[in-house]
């Protein structure tokens, strides 16, 4: 019986500058058949999909270089893959079976410089020159036959963004050769080789009129007033959106995780109706018999996601936005005007989309970081990213604002808006001080180059979103899950008697005189329940226990507790206060957010005084408590010395700031 011989994927590197559509390139080729992961031992992201020709192949997208040869993580990732010294997780270390070099068509003499660096490693390799109807709307024409003789391998004319050509790049990469010649060795003849290859290749026609709006376009945008008020305009306008459109689909997550009966009244069969009138947690309970199970599945499992998945819509939004924005050629324009704001506190310009992307998560935020070239620099932006108010926030924000100025909606909104500011404020001086201290050193010119104009991919912007929203959801998700899963079995054990309270609340419930008597006394014995069960449980003991750090701040066990709790994640103290203060696992319940504004210490003192109100506020704004942000912070940073310094200065910081609001502001 003869074997059948199975062709053996080949292996394609692509390689290409910033800015030449190589990530366009590489999801117009693999649609959503692709997976993010890191370089071992580097914290560059790589992507690895599959591409289907006459056989199939393995695309590794590396990361955008200027050069091979510069001293940068990125161009140490492409040196290692194209040398076969390394790989992304999953593919065999070895050198790729042939390079794919992306080249601007509109800027030819600069990315040739990179094109020879990789023909003088002499693996078989296919040019293609992307953006050719962008060329060619600018009269720039391009003889594809002169550039294939002088680099000596196959030249593609093709765009990623269309499509053109792009079943012809397949069949090329398939029979990818070694080139016939080498370019000069030296960086001088190198840059003298470019020049003269894209003058004979290249010829210009008439400028067209786009080439001068590009140019008045430019000086509005990168203006020292004018680019600045522009930029606020379209960031305002991001977060509008963001805050706006998004609250359509997380109100519906909140309903199909919380519940929402109205919604859902006529709907068939019932138990569909008990499922999302409900939420999953009330289907998990209808469902399955009442026990440790249900209360783990519904309280733990089904809270830990839904806490996750309801900030999922702006995540996604944001993303989406922010690769629109840099389709355009917009965004680098941005980090430009904001070089000249953040260069005094020692950041760079580049920092600025990491820190816009931390207002919706940290997460995505640090992982930004990687497109910062200076290491100090980046971990610098690393380290003060968590500063900026992320969506888990603002739960915390809404309820103390709306505690502190009860029926003053345009104070609490200064109020709100201040502490978004705070945030801010936080994080750039703390940056200055980085710079100043553990990570002294010249603050390199940012080399950016602006890229062309062009009509965003709305393909790029869905693969981009998709990708990102899977990561946060696999790598943030589960760790929420998890530590809702621990929070749940602390706050649920050990089992304890009835507190006298609620047996007397449940006699006089049996007495009453009406109906909506017995119904009032009834919910106030289950509340009094709930808090007397939760203040014997390990995380009432807990709370008991860690007080006395807390009692400077003005804080009781109660908050303590709420404190402990937000420190894995900001946007379950909202949750624990309604159950700590008011005994309702529900705080949109009637009542409740009332009953945790005027919940009462064990001596009968308000727990949310003005003075404790503000402290709490300030401690939010600038603690770090997120524990998954301090997971990827020491991925990214490379060690968890640089987590562990995150959250004592972070925490620190707000201990300290918070003492003297409660000081000033009582």
């Amino acid at each position: 019986m003869s074997k059948v011989n199975t062709p053996t994927p080949r292996r394609i590197a692509l390689v290409g500058n910033p800015n030449t559509g190589k990530t366009t390139l590489f999801n117009r080729l693999c649609g959503l058949r692709h997976k993010t992961s890191n370089f071992p031992g580097t914290t560059q992201e790589a992507r690895t999909g599959w591409v289907r020709s006459k056989v199939e192949c393995q695309l590794i997208d590396l990361p955008g270089v200027y050069s091979l040869e510069l001293e940068m993580s990125e161009a140490e990732v492409c040196r290692g893959v194209l040398g076969g010294t390394l790989s992304p997780p999953g593919v065999h270390v070895t050198s790729p079976d042939a390079v794919c070099v992306v080249v601007d068509a509109t800027n030819l003499a600069r990315n040739l410089r990179l094109v020879g660096e990789v023909l003088r490693r002499r693996l078989p390799t296919v040019v293609a020159l992307n953006m050719i109807d962008l060329a060619r709307s600018r009269g720039l024409h391009i003889d594809v036959d002169q550039l294939e003789a002088g680099l000596g391998c196959r030249v593609v004319a093709c765009s990623a963004r269309s499509g053109e050509s792009l079943e012809t790049l397949k069949r090329e990469l398939d029979e990818a050769r070694i080139p016939n010649h080498t370019p000069p060795g030296s960086l001088e003849g190198l840059e003298a080789w470019a020049d003269d290859l894209s003058v004979s290749a290249c010829r210009a026609g008439a400028a067209p009129k786009r080439a001068a709006m590009t140019d008045v376009l430019d000086s509005a945008v990168t203006h020292p007033v004018w680019g600045l008020a522009i930029f606020t305009a379209v960031m305002a306008g991001l977060f509008w959106v963001i805050f706006s459109a998004a609250q359509i689909p997380m109100n519906l997550l909140d309903g199909f995780f919380g519940g929402n009966s109205a919604w859902v009244a006529s709907w068939q069969p019932a138990w569909l109706q008990t499922l999302l009138g409900e939420g999953m947690a009330g289907g998990v309970r209808a469902v399955l018999p009442p026990g440790v199970l249900a209360d783990c599945i519904a309280d733990g499992v089904v809270a830990g996601i839904g806490a996750t998945v309801v900030f999922l819509p702006q995540i996604c939004l944001l993303f989406f936005l922010i690769t629109l924005l840099e389709d355009t050629g917009y965004l680098a324009r941005a980090a430009f005007v904001m070089d000249r704001a953040l260069r005094p506190f020692g950041l760079p310009g580049h920092s600025f989309v990491p820190l816009l992307s931390s207002h919706a998560c940290a997460l995505p935020g640090i992982m930004a970081c990687r497109a910062i070239p200076d290491r100090r620099q980046r971990l610098t932006t690393i380290l003060v990213a968590p500063f900026m108010t992320c969506s888990a926030r603002l739960p915390v924000y809404v309820l103390l604002t709306g505690i502190l100025f009860p029926g003053r909606p345009a104070v609490a909104a200064l109020a709100f808006v201040g502490s978004y500011a705070a945030g801010i404020g936080a994080g750039v001086l703390s940056a200055l001080l980085a710079r100043r201290t553990i990570l002294r050193g010249d603050s390199p010119p940012m080399a950016l180059e602006l890229p062309t104009y062009k009509r965003p991919s709305l393909t790029n912007a869905v693969a981009t979103t998709w990708e990102r929203a899977a990561m946060f959801v696999k790598k943030a998700g589960t760790n929420i899950l998890a530590i809702c899963i621990v929070l749940w079995w602390l706050g649920a054990f050990p089992k304890v008697e009835t507190s006298a309270r609620a047996t007397e609340l449940r006699a006089a419930a049996q007495s009453a005189g009406s109906d909506a008597e017995t119904a009032a006394l009834r919910i106030e014995a289950d509340r009094a329940e709930a808090g007397h069960a939760k203040a014997r449980s390990y995380i009432g003991r807990l709370g008991h226990a860690a007080q006395p750090l807390f009692a400077p701040l003005g804080f009781d066990w109660k908050l303590t507790v709420g404190v402990l709790t937000s420190f894995a994640a900001r946007e379950v103290f909202v949750s624990t206060m309604a159950v700590v203060t008011a005994g309702s696992e529900d705080p949109e319940e009637d009542g409740v957010l009332e009953a945790i504004a005027t919940a009462r210490r064990d001596d009968g003192g308000p727990v949310f005084t003005p003075a404790v109100s503000w402290s709490l506020l300030v401690f939010f704004v600038l603690a770090m408590q997120c524990l998954p942000t301090l997971a990827v912070t020491a991925r990214e940073a490379g060690h968890w010395k640089w987590a562990l310094l995150q959250l004592g200065w972070m925490s620190g910081l707000a201990y300290a700031a918070a003492w003297v609001a409660g000081r000033v502001m009582g």
